[in-house]
């Protein structure tokens, strides 16, 4: 990337990928997966990353996912992509999603995605405080699970549609977590 670059917002780097959905039990080594991958991270960026977080399935103990660990990175400002990218790609991710107030890299084995937001955006507490949820409520966490194995049965065009099947789940249950939140906090 250059400063000559252009960045237009909601771009799918790559295009549209089809690719199998498979959803497997929850294995150990995702933390693990996670630090190696936070330090990597944390010596790319320095301060700029503000808070590294494992976010996503893999980060709910004993959820089933689909085996790629999703990372949130949280910078000063994710439209500003020449203070992170370039670093980023360095330490050997790849561009793939471009939209306003989010950013997704990943590694070439498309094993980790990293999403990248604003340090305290709303982006970012919506998914800490559904990934806590999960960790938390059992009902959720089993029927998120259930729908996931449901849905990995079809056929898909693409990862974000499958994506896009779980939102109306993922609504409800982080209404719930939301509330949670503001009793607990």
């Amino acid at each position: 990337m250059t400063s000559g670059d252009v960045i237009r917002p909601g771009v799918l780097i790559g295009g549209r990928e089809r690719r199998r959905i498979e959803i497997v039990d929850y294995d150990h080594h995702w933390p693990v997966r996670f630090r190696e991958h936070a330090e990597r991270i944390q010596r790319a960026l320095g301060p700029r990353a503000r808070r590294v977080d494992h976010i996503g399935s893999t980060s709910v103990p004993g959820l089933a996912a689909k085996p790629v660990v999703d990372v949130l990175v949280q910078v000063r400002d994710p439209e500003d992509e020449f203070a992170y990218v370039p670093p980023l790609l360095r330490a050997g991710y790849e561009m793939r999603v471009r939209e306003e107030g989010h950013r997704m890299l990943r590694t070439p084995e498309r094993d980790v995605h990293l999403h990248v937001c604003e340090a305290g955006s709303d982006w970012a507490y919506r998914h800490l405080v559904f990934r806590d949820w999960l960790r938390l409520d059992a009902t959720d966490r089993r029927a998120y699970e259930q729908l996931k194995r449901d849905l990995a049965q079809r056929e898909w065009a693409d990862m974000n549609d499958y994506a896009q099947a779980k939102t109306a789940f993922v609504a409800e249950a982080t209404s719930r977590a939301e509330a949670w939140a503001l009793a607990t906090f």
